[in-house]
């Protein structure tokens, strides 16, 4: 996905090597996120954008704006419903490219697939990355369980962030070689995030952080809802609530009222900017019914805000409960709501769970130690027989 800061990050991490990257983008929006950088993009139909790095290069048709360019890629995808596919395959057969990394699976993987299936000749070597809910919810669904069994068996490696989704992959019949299990959005820059944290102990901290996603998997109202049986509790903080979706503002609104919490509804911003509030943040709330290690844990982890996790986001490979953070189920205010009143009363808690997460930020979490097993990744493709294990 080429407006996705997570593919931003995971590919930063291969810059510098003297590879050729070349991005296809599996939803062809045309748009190009500005922290992408040294590579070429391949859109169909774009419009002139201001933000996009100098060292990118774009092919496809520029159009004069991005409305228009949105509307001649409905008119193609109208008259040529797989021109996408189309479109890769002869990239594929233009470049000879030595590794095809299909960053997702359900618009990645399934694009990959069916070019495969297209294609005359040998297939370079595949990598599948399965992200967040991809096979754990995915794979549950009728629509889906055939297409993902399918891409399971055609790939030639796997890679995850979650040692769960290795034994559902198998399970959908993964035949090829399983990589590394790391983070899909890599590691942080600590020394910078250090900066970006307020001085003192986590407890001091007055400010809860709620993850506003509400739809098929997120559940920030479950979130808000417990937020407001602990009102009693929260005299004295804020509340802010980050990526919220329409029907979260509303009900923020309404807590808010009926309450008095102080609700923060926090813009889009920069990733900067989004450290520094897990930073000022006591903590942190994350609820959906299936996800992948969140990145929004691992990043409550780096900056010292308390976790409040819920159980479907494989939070038990990186924290021990109530350590180092709170597992809970994700559609019961009542237990959330029970974390949230232990996480406010003891400090003791929450500035033993800081010290313990920033020692498994240095194990696990530094750039220093996930940018190389990334690189020595790729070169382990390159240099392998293509050849799957039976």
């Amino acid at each position: 996905m080429a407006d996705s800061i997570h593919t931003a990050r995971w590919i930063s991490q291969i810059n510098g090597q003297g590879w050729d990257i070349h991005l296809f983008p599996s939803k062809d929006y045309g748009v190009t996120h500005p922290d992408l950088r040294n590579m070429t993009i391949y859109h169909s139909l774009y419009g002139r954008r201001k933000d996009c790095d100098p060292t990118v290069n774009l092919h496809g048709v520029p159009i004069i704006s991005s409305r228009a360019a949105s509307l001649g890629r409905r008119m193609v995808r109208r008259m040529v419903p797989h021109y996408r596919v189309l479109q890769l395959k002869r990239v594929i057969q233009n470049l000879h490219p030595d590794i095809i990394h299909s960053m997702e699976i359900q618009e990645a993987g399934y694009l990959s697939l069916d070019t495969k299936r297209r294609f005359r000749g040998e297939f370079p070597s595949w990598i599948v990355t399965n992200w967040g809910s991809d096979i754990y919810f995915f794979g549950r669904l009728p629509d889906h369980v055939d297409k993902i069994k399918a891409v399971l068996s055609a790939c030639d490696y796997y890679a995850c962030e979650c040692v769960r989704d290795v034994h559902l992959a198998k399970q959908m019949g993964l035949k090829g070689r399983v990589l590394p299990v790391l983070p899909n959005t890599g590691g942080f820059d600590l020394e910078r995030t250090a900066q970006l944290r307020q001085p003192g102990p986590a407890s001091a901290r007055r400010m809860i952080l709620l993850k506003g996603y509400q739809g098929w998997s997120g559940r920030a109202l479950v979130g808000l809802r417990a937020i407001a049986l602990c009102a009693g509790q929260l005299q004295g903080y804020r509340v802010a609530i980050y990526s919220a979706s329409p029907e979260v503002r509303i009900a923020a609104e309404i807590v808010a009222q009926s309450t008095g919490i102080p609700i923060d509804l926090i813009p889009l911003c920069s990733h900067d900017e989004m450290l520094r509030l897990y930073g000022r943040s006591r903590i942190y709330i994350g609820l959906g019914i299936s996800d992948a290690i969140s990145t929004s844990l691992l990043e409550a982890i780096v900056m010292g805000a308390f976790p409040i996790q819920s159980c479907t986001a494989c939070a038990d490979e990186w924290i021990v409960d109530r350590e180092m953070g709170l597992i809970v189920p994700p559609e019961d205010p009542e237990p959330v709501a029970a974390a949230i009143r232990r996480a406010l009363s003891d400090d003791a808690l929450v500035d033993r769970a800081s010290e313990l997460n920033a020692a498994l930020a240095q194990e696990r979490l530094d750039q220093r130690v996930i940018r190389p097993q990334v690189i020595a990744m790729y070169e382990r493709v390159a240099g392998e027989p293509k050849e799957r294990p039976s």
